[in-house]
């Protein structure tokens, strides 16, 4: 418990200021009091400054070529050969549809055997060595993203069974953090209907995170996953807390 702070002094009757003179607080080093200072005011409460929107907003050229695709380590890298590759893709609108223009997104999820080239995975060593499994996509004018991946494998989180999905984060103008929401696959019914976060979500706002198939882009199958940042909640994405 911090402590409390100094109760201010009771003033002598003699020596009390009037309400037209200046207090201690308000006066020079000399003692003369400054012009158009405030009356101290002790232990009076102070105005929260407004919060401010995400930003700086970067331009399309910020990005490089192969930063939204996953499946290899830098953009001159062979892609991966494990697991299977997919384009998971979609559009971000704001409250009433409107696109949501020049958003960043940022994706990272398991490889296609359920592991992490991350330091805290206890099977990092088995880890897919050709997959980054991070990458990074904006926006263009009509709202749409994209990212090439792979199918990614299930795996467990302090004993619990996770399904297969890719964590997703959104930022842009007008929001005042980012957002976060998770993709999960459609044929991974029994594993999504025990996956821990999934359940956490009203079952009828559910099918927001569950992508939709849609045929293929550049030769390998395509989910989407359209992200309503707000509206009503038959329309607005779920999203989870950091």
């Amino acid at each position: 418990m911090t402590d409390a702070p100094p109760r201010p002094a009771a003033a002598h009757p003699d020596t009390a200021p009037t309400p037209d003179a200046p207090t201690p607080d308000a006066a020079s080093p000399s003692g003369a009091p400054r012009t158009g200072a405030a009356p101290a005011r002790p232990n009076a409460s102070i105005l929260p400054t407004a919060q401010q929107t995400i930003g700086p907003f970067f331009p399309a050229t910020f990005f490089r070529d192969g930063d939204n695709d996953l499946t290899r380590l830098t953009p001159d890298a062979p892609p991966t050969t494990r697991g299977t590759r997919i384009v998971l893709h979609g559009i971000v609108t704001r409250e009433g549809g409107a696109p949501c223009v020049n958003a960043i997104l940022e994706a990272w999820q398991a490889d296609a055997g359920g592991r992490f080239n991350h330091p805290l995975d206890p099977a990092r060593h088995l880890a897919d060595p050709d997959f980054l499994g991070w990458g990074r996509a904006w926006t263009d004018t009509e709202g749409r993203y994209a990212f090439h991946t792979i199918l990614p494998g299930p795996y467990a989180e302090a004993g619990i069974r996770r399904a297969p999905h890719v964590n997703l984060t959104v930022m842009g103008a007008g929001l005042m953090r980012r957002v976060r929401t998770v993709a999960f696959f459609p044929m991974f019914g029994p594993e999504n209907a025990d996956d821990p976060i999934l359940t956490l979500v009203p079952e009828s706002r559910r099918p927001h995170l569950i992508t939709t198939p849609d045929g293929e882009a550049e030769g390998h199958p395509a989910y989407r996953l359209d992200i309503r940042l707000r509206g009503p909640a038959e329309e607005e994405t779920p999203h989870f807390e950091d």
